[in-house]
């Protein structure tokens, strides 16, 4: 980012900073929330895959890590839940700060696969396991009591956290595969009224 002159920083953090906005409300408004936390959005992942496949991986993942420290404010009751210095701390990074920091890794793949579409979704798919998994540890260390002892607490977290990441990852995926669409669109419009 430093070979970025003055007015490039500017809109780049202008817009990093409208696409967590956006994700934030999608997230806490157009979700479907599930009972012990986690929730299926409507796009609620697909502003921060898009900012990384802008400006890739690395501010991806700065975007990605303001994104979970929002979500853990308006999460903050989950910690009431848990006890002790090593449950604070797995909830914090594996179910805010890495698993929404995981992301900014939506980008990966944009200079390795030429068509757009494909790239954007195969991120997507990527950020939004990744996320997963960091969920399933997560159950699996600090929220296995839920399972109540009816079933293995690897399974329950797999089952629990399966459930809203699966739709999530769908949603994101076809959101993404729209959002390269347009953007395609666009780009050729605006080199159509260059020329």
């Amino acid at each position: 980012m430093n070979n970025l002159n003055k007015n490039e920083k500017i809109r780049r953090l202008a817009e990093s900073a409208v696409m967590i906005a956006l994700a934030t409300v999608i997230c806490e408004v157009l979700k479907f929330d599930w009972p012990y936390g986690g929730s299926i959005t409507v796009f609620g992942q697909v502003p921060l895959i898009i900012v990384s496949y802008r400006y890739g991986i690395k501010w991806g993942a700065f975007t990605g890590v303001a994104m979970g420290a929002i979500q853990m404010l308006f999460g903050f009751s989950n910690f009431s839940y848990v006890s002790g210095i090593v449950s604070y701390i797995i909830l914090a990074f594996a179910d805010y700060i890495v698993a929404f920091g995981a992301l900014g890794f939506g980008g990966i793949f944009k200079n390795k696969i030429k068509n757009q579409v494909v790239a954007i979704s195969l991120g997507a798919f990527v950020v939004s396991f990744i996320r997963f998994l960091c969920h399933f540890i997560s159950g699996v260390t600090i929220w296995g009591n839920y399972a109540k002892g009816a079933t293995e607490v690897w399974l329950y977290s797999l089952t629990y956290n399966g459930g809203y990441m699966l739709p999530e990852t769908v949603i994101t995926i076809v959101g993404c595969q729209v959002a390269a669409g347009i953007f395609n669109l666009a780009s050729k419009e605006i080199s159509v009224n260059r020329k």
